[in-house]
């Protein structure tokens, strides 16, 4: 996954909000302070979201893409965001192995199967949370939290029961759905451990430690299976594309926006990833999602805003959970 559309965990997004007071006043055109770092955002979420149809408009391999794409990504978050520079240790190596995976086997997957498929297949990733992050991360799972991961199951019946047919932009369906899953897999564990990280953390920079460590890691992961390479210009154009703006540019819109916005409206904000980039692939390569492919990927989606709405709802009794720090303090 190249972008956060699973809940941003909330410590983290707690410990961004500190210190950080009421946004600023805008000097964009008159802008409103509030509107800013939704725009913000909106501009990351769309950035992420074009990462399919740009992976399917390169004729390099899912090798290639995922080394170069990553190179070019770390060196870009290095420069935009500096809290990644900081907190590099074995714990951040460890997740950061997580997130190369799941970016390996994301690029891997858009390239054997829809980018449709690919996308909702990673969004599973909640399911794979609730199952063991009891058992990891010592928290517990609620009656609703089973109802969500019952609903995510029900999504992934019908990508068992459809058949896509090959074509240009996804010539082995079955293959590239199985990566996808192991995508989603990745994912989870990169969302648990950034969860874990930011509560050994004072400002929550290990989460974008971990991004770079990461990229660093994909990159010389492939770089063996990427050489020899003979690309076009369209080719590095893409790559560049790839890593300095729907990797780099959309993080530093994150991190920027991350710390006025409240954890539920970002969290819905960044869906717009899953929802557009099958749109983009369609608009570009023509590549349209079985019915079977969007009625999962709905019900995975649905489930997904279900819980993070869930999630924001204070609990009752002696399980509430403390009140966030307010902006304005």
């Amino acid at each position: 996954m190249t972008g956060f559309e699973q809940p941003i965990p909330w410590k983290l997004h707690d410990r961004c909000q500190r210190g950080g007071g009421r946004s600023p006043p805008s000097p964009y055109l008159g802008m409103s302070p509030a509107a800013l770092p939704r725009l913000q955002l909106l501009a990351a979420a769309l950035l992420f979201s074009t990462g399919g149809a740009a992976i399917k408009a390169t004729a390099l391999t899912g090798w290639q893409v995922a080394s170069f794409r990553s190179g070019v990504a770390a060196l870009t978050i290095a420069l935009l965001v500096p809290a990644s520079r900081r907190g590099w240790n074995a714990r951040v190596v460890l997740v950061g192995c997580c997130y190369a995976t799941t970016m390996i086997c994301f690029v891997v997957a858009n390239k054997l199967t829809t980018a449709a498929n690919t996308i909702f297949l990673q969004s599973t990733a909640p399911l794979y949370i609730m199952l063991v992050s009891p058992w990891l991360l010592h928290e517990r799972v609620r009656g609703r939290d089973v109802l969500v991961m019952a609903v995510v199951a029900a999504g992934l019946v019908p990508f068992l029961l459809g058949t896509d047919a090959a074509s240009a932009t996804a010539p082995d369906p079955a293959r590239g759905n199985l990566v996808a899953l192991a995508s989603g897999l990745a994912w989870a564990a990169t969302v648990m451990g950034i969860r874990s990280l930011a509560s050994r953390s004072a400002d929550g920079g290990s989460a974008f430690a971990t991004v770079l460590v990461g990229n660093l890691i994909a990159c010389a992961a492939c770089l063996a299976f990427a050489l020899p390479v003979a690309a076009t210009g369209r080719d590095w154009a893409v790559i560049g594309y790839l890593g300095v703006f729907q990797i780099g540019a959309a993080y530093l819109c994150l991190t920027r926006a991350v710390r006025h916005v409240g954890a539920l409206e970002a969290s819905i904000i960044l869906l717009a990833e899953p929802a557009l980039n099958p749109l983009w692939a369609w608009l570009v390569h023509g590549e349209r999602p079985s019915g079977w492919a969007l009625l999962g990927g709905g019900v995975i989606l649905g489930a997904t805003v279900a819980k993070t709405w869930w999630d924001a709802l204070p609990l009752p009794g002696p399980e509430a959970a403390p009140p966030s720090h307010p902006q304005g303090a």
